[in-house]
């Protein structure tokens, strides 16, 4: 019963970080926005907390700079400091979301496919061939965060090798949902600002998350079954 609690609490969360994206409120995105993580990192608690495992600690590290980076992007239009900021804890986010894939794929035995790696360098190519003459100053970093989310990407198709199919494609569920988030807001934010990007944003955000730590219990829980 407190899992399902969490989950409620952190489905709440994020529809009213939503609810205040749509109604300019920033006080409610103030409130709502910093609970999101921490309301799922708790349900993933109750609910493979009890697993003993060396690969939890990856998921929480992910988690924790995934929140960092929540709540870093929340100043961001005070000072552009801390848009690179909360660029860099997504990115270690990104990096411990990959040491997960990487030692499962491992333990599991899954071999390297080619194919995957061609289909993130072609959306790589494509989106940062598009996005650079806008970046200015973040070219570098832009650039060095897509490599690496790129990589989670890739990682997380290998996955779908699973004997366990539900844990492979919920995790590369997540992971293809947190690239459109992030391919979402790089547009909006270098290219063209639109209405509804905040909305597309913290849905797919919300997802994303969302779907990669289920993926992550689904297959500590059960294995590779």
């Amino acid at each position: 019963m407190k899992k399902q609690i969490w989950l409620f609490a952190f489905i709440a969360v994020l529809l009213l970080d939503i609810i205040g994206i749509q109604l300019h409120n920033e006080l409610l995105q103030w409130i709502s926005k910093p609970l999101i993580v921490p309301f799922l990192g708790m349900y993933f608690f109750q609910t493979a907390g009890a697993v003993i495992s060396p690969l939890r600690k990856w998921i929480v590290l992910a988690l924790f700079f995934s929140w960092g980076g929540d709540v870093l992007l929340m100043f961001q239009e005070n000072n552009e400091l801390f848009f690179l900021l909360g660029l860099s804890s997504f990115l270690l986010a990104h990096i411990f979301y990959i040491l997960f894939f990487h030692f499962i794929r491992v333990g599991e035995q899954i071999r390297s496919n080619a194919w995957f790696l061609l289909v993130v360098v072609i959306y790589y190519s494509v989106l940062l061939s598009w996005l650079s003459p806008y970046l200015g100053n973040f070219k570098l970093p832009v650039r060095i965060y897509g490599v690496i989310i790129c990589m989670m990407l890739m990682m997380a198709m290998h996955l779908t090798a699973l004997k366990n199919q539900k844990a492979g494609w919920l995790t590369l569920g997540g992971a293809i949902l947190f690239v459109l988030s992030d391919s979402v807001l790089a547009v909006n934010k270098f290219y063209i600002s639109f209405g509804t990007a905040g909305l597309v944003v913290m849905l797919t955000y919300g997802a994303a998350q969302f779907y990669l730590v289920k993926g992550a219990i689904e297959y500590l829980c059960r294995g590779n079954k």
